[in-house]
């Protein structure tokens, strides 16, 4: 880090486990495109805080994953059973769900709007899209709220390490005996379609098999959650802007967006350097270096979004978040996710238009960086 890159203070210009940070790291994020935007880590990782960098580093193919060799072979079977059409052929079902959380609560006057209302969507919906019957779904509505952690670019303590190793460990096991199950009695379902699919004659192996799912689940759940979320925390601490879409809710598919890029569900990726990289933000980068993107801050640069890019505003034109990725890695559920926001956001504002947060200056966010979410948001109507 440049000697001008340290702010007063001592304080360091990237510790995204801080709780001031947790709270909001937008202020730290314009110091850290202002003062050092491929920053350097204590842990030796480049980190890539400006639009323009992080566009690139994502869609650039002199960036990519460890896993890149067998990445193509891989998206091209997830995909074929991962459709568009699968993905929209979900809207009544999502809409069934949403009703169904609402008529839960809707006599008693109050609820959290995470375990009561964002939390079990995403992951019914991926229940029902892999064939999880509805009898085993309980202990993956527990062990979906655990996986954030494990993501943060920090070390883990034994005792997360553990309970990451035992919550994958009962993943595979479960997901095995459910790949047996669909080769004998194939469903319509997303497991049973990649368990059938192949490419060039080679199928998934059960270990690819198991690693797709798992990351199929895990995004899928937490993608959605906190994109509900931070998207209605946002509205409620902008009141102008929930009155004028409830006033024009025809305006939510782009509200969707507009939450994406004000406070993304997902804070930031990583890449690897694939080779020598001569000029990255100023910075010369060896080949096999890691390089994390903040997308959140990449959705908040002011060269990219002139026009106040701290203020809500769900008419902006033109918004095109990173907030899904980008490149080869975009992310496959980012359709599933928009749609199931936008079904349930929209339904909470017709159906309760009188709701309001309990405290909408100090919610509580759960204790991650790179998944960023509310642990629980209270409202009442």
């Amino acid at each position: 880090m440049n000697e001008q890159a340290q702010p007063a203070g001592g304080d360091p210009l990237f510790n995204p486990l801080s709780p001031d940070f947790i709270r909001n790291p937008y202020p730290h994020y314009d110091r850290l495109r202002a003062i050092d935007p491929i920053h350097v880590t204590p842990f030796g990782q480049f980190v890539a805080s400006r639009h323009a960098d992080v566009s690139l580093v994502m869609r650039d193919k002199r960036f990519g994953k460890d896993f890149t060799p067998d990445h193509t072979r891989l998206r091209g079977l997830v995909v074929k059973a991962f459709t568009a059409r699968r993905v929209e052929d979900m809207r009544p079902r999502i809409q069934e769900i949403v009703d169904q959380a609402i008529d839960a609560v809707i006599d008693r006057g109050h609820m959290d709007l995470i375990e009561d209302f964002a939390f079990r969507l995403p992951v019914t919906i991926i229940c029902d899209m892999l064939g999880i019957p509805e009898d085993h779904r309980e202990v993956f509505y527990k062990s979906s709220r655990d996986g954030g952690r494990l993501l943060d670019p920090v070390p883990l303590t034994p005792e997360e390490i553990a309970k990451g190793n035992a919550g994958n460990m009962m993943a595979q096991m479960y997901f095995q005996q459910l790949f047996e199950l669909r080769r004998r009695n194939p469903a319509d379902d997303l497991t049973t379609q990649l368990v059938q699919t192949e490419e060039d004659g080679n199928k998934l192996t059960n270990e690819e098999l198991t690693a797709n799912i798992i990351l199929l689940f895990g995004a899928g759940h937490e993608t959605t959650v906190n994109l509900i979320g931070n998207g209605l925390l946002a509205l409620h601490r902008n009141p102008d802007q929930l009155a004028l879409l409830k006033a024009r809710p025809e305006l939510m598919v782009n509200a969707i967006e507009e939450f994406l890029r004000y406070d993304s569900s997902v804070q930031m990726t990583g890449r690897v350097t694939l080779e020598d990289i001569d000029d990255l933000g100023g910075r010369k980068i060896p080949k096999g270096e890691t390089v994390l993107c903040l997308l959140g801050s990449a959705n908040r640069d002011p060269a990219v979004y002139p026009d106040r890019p701290d203020r809500l505003d769900v008419t902006r034109p033109n918004v095109k978040p990173l907030s899904f990725g980008g490149g080869i890695h975009f992310c496959l559920g980012a359709q599933l996710a928009r749609i199931e926001a936008e079904i349930a956001i929209a339904t909470l504002l017709r159906r309760l238009p009188d709701l309001r947060i309990d405290d909408v200056e100090n919610p509580e966010w759960r204790s991650t960086f790179v998944l960023r979410g509310l642990k629980s948001l209270p409202a009442s109507w």
